[in-house]
């Protein structure tokens, strides 16, 4: 599958982010908020679902879909809000959030009540990667969203998704990892982890929680007919990782540019649905 026009279009948002700018529109604005274990992000795009704007903020008051600290996060989400629309000039009054497959219910309005703290209506909650899937334009396949705390999958079969599952092991396991390795604070790790100049040292000693994640993925689409597993999310930036997948499962792995700001501008595109 051809990813040049959906690397465009994330390049694009990441563009729009780093600048702390925006691009002119028409209609109606989508928005979407991404409230993940690492990193908060507001998403906005055009009726079209062209990128507009956004804003990202690193915290960890969400853990693998729980709210563990209510307050941080509805400070940080009308941060961002309110960042956003001095950016464009005008306010967000609705957006859509996301959620890791498979949470309970009470998580579910936990999330929901988080973004509408922010004055803003939520129309959709979708899950995490079957709004990485709208992004990509995968209607077969198997979506792989690797976060903070837990690997999300979705099986998609002409456009539809057909299973879905998310299990313990993401980019918090890779820092626990490293810091035992190094015998570090947590918190150092994770400087070192997202250290670029690092990165080849890094994933020689974090390989092993990759492993692991593809056997899970394995394990999970087992007994589907699975041509591409398409991965996104931060903890899935290191450059060998789609190598491992596809060493360890026998399956094509492709994984799009800035991979951790596709979830955050499926769940946009998902406003309003």
């Amino acid at each position: 599958m051809d990813l040049t026009k959906t690397n465009q279009m994330i390049n694009e948002f990441a563009r729009l982010v780093r600048e702390k700018t925006f691009n002119p529109y028409e209609g109606d604005l989508r928005v979407g908020v991404d409230l993940g274990t690492a990193n908060i992000v507001l998403s906005v795009v055009d009726e079209k679902g062209n990128p507009v704007a956004g804003a990202s903020y690193g915290a960890s008051v969400v853990k693998d879909g729980i709210v563990v600290d209510y307050v941080g996060a509805t400070r940080i989400v009308n941060d961002l809000k309110n960042q956003v629309e001095n950016i464009l000039g005008t306010s967000l009054t609705k957006a859509a959030t996301a959620i890791p497959p498979g949470i309970l219910e009470g998580n579910v309005k936990a999330i929901a009540n988080v973004v509408e703290s922010a004055d803003m209506d939520v129309v959709n909650i979708v899950d995490e990667p079957t709004a990485a899937a709208s992004v990509l334009g995968i209607t077969d396949g198997a979506v792989v969203d690797v976060g903070g705390g837990t690997t999300g999958i979705s099986i998609l079969k002409y456009g539809k998704v057909i299973y879905t599952a998310d299990e313990a092991t993401g980019g918090t396991h890779m820092s626990l990892v490293l810091a035992g390795f190094h015998k570090i604070s947590f918190e150092d790790a994770e400087k070192i982890k997202k250290d670029v100049a690092k990165q080849k040292d890094v994933f020689q000693i974090i390989k092993p929680v990759v492993q692991k994640m593809a056997s899970i993925v394995r394990r999970n689409i087992d007994g589907y007919a699975i041509e591409k597993i398409y991965v996104v999310g931060g903890a899935c930036c290191f450059n060998e990782f789609e190598n491992v997948f596809k060493k360890e499962i026998g399956i094509d792995t492709i994984k799009p540019v800035e991979p951790l700001l596709v979830t955050p501008l499926g769940i946009a595109l998902h406003c309003n649905r």
